[in-house]
């Protein structure tokens, strides 16, 4: 075999990203189509990793978290500040700096969000079972882990 030519295992797990990828395009213009105008899935990824983790971080944390410029992430923030579904306050700790704080608009907007997919969701349950998606998800979950400590 070719020294360019990757081996089975390589390959198999090249398919696994390679899938997780074009799901995560698909699902991606699927939940994007229902958020309301102007607001993208970094805008909604971002609320959802406040309520997940924690709110109250610095928009360099965040930066760090999603692994985009601090620029980006800058601008994200405004959008969803504008929109109401954040605050800015001062960091405590840290006269220089800002933390980033869920509003009751923000908490309000993901649950519609996530409820907004129902209908797709449902029509989903015929591919993959509920009992399978649980064991999905528990291995992607691994998987994240995995990945997530190995940037640290």
């Amino acid at each position: 075999m070719p020294d360019d030519q990757p081996d089975a295992l390589t390959g198999l797990y090249f398919q696994l990203f390679n899938e997780i990828g074009i799901i995560s395009q698909l699902s991606r213009a699927l939940f994007e189509a229902r958020l309301p105008d102007g607001l993208l899935l970094p805008h909604f990824t971002v609320v959802n990793h406040l309520i997940r983790v924690k709110d109250g971080q610095t928009p360099l944390t965040l930066a760090r978290a999603f692994q985009v410029p601090k620029t980006s992430m800058t601008h994200t923030l405004a959008g969803l500040e504008k929109r109401g579904l954040i605050e800015m306050r001062a960091n405590p700790d840290d006269a220089r700096s800002k933390q980033v704080w869920l509003t009751e608009a923000g908490r309000a907007f993901r649950e519609t969000a996530i409820a907004g997919l129902a209908p797709e969701i449902g029509d989903l349950s015929d591919t993959l079972p509920e009992e399978e998606v649980r064991e999905v998800v528990a291995r992607l979950e691994a998987l994240r882990k995995r990945l997530d400590a190995a940037r640290d």
